[in-house]
């Protein structure tokens, strides 16, 4: 849930140009992320949390820009890749709860790499 993910972005400065690039660069800061060169090629990837980039995302779209475009599409469409970590874990517990009440906690715990805490709480509020 907490491990970064990669998004990768062949060629991006042919595609944005070298200011637009810098721009999206200091934009990523701000949402604890990283848009950096792969080694020394001219490829680049942005580095974060899922949820970081989801909101890395929704602020280049915020600013507008026309030159951010193909950065904005090509991570909008590496985030449905990892659908799965943009959901908090206690949603994603209440929905597989509801979903098959019959579910034990060490299940709840191995397709949510949560604690058994989490799960028994999740478990509780859910009976709720």
């Amino acid at each position: 849930m907490n491990e970064p993910i990669t998004v990768r972005l062949p060629s991006l400065i042919h595609r944005i140009g070298s200011d637009k690039a810098k721009q999206a660069k200091a934009i990523a800061v701000q949402y604890d992320c990283e848009l950096k060169r792969v080694r020394r090629s001219r490829h680049w990837a942005l580095v974060g949390n899922a949820l970081r980039v989801q909101d890395f995302v929704a602020g280049m779209q915020a600013q507008g820009d026309e030159g951010l475009r193909y950065l904005v599409s090509k991570v909008s469409t590496a985030l449905l890749e990892h659908a799965d970590k943009l959901e908090p874990l206690d949603a994603k517990l209440n929905r597989l709860i509801i979903q098959n009440p019959g579910v034990t906690l060490a299940e709840l715990m191995q397709l949510t790499q949560c604690s058994l805490v989490d799960a028994r709480l999740a478990r509780f509020n859910a009976d709720l």
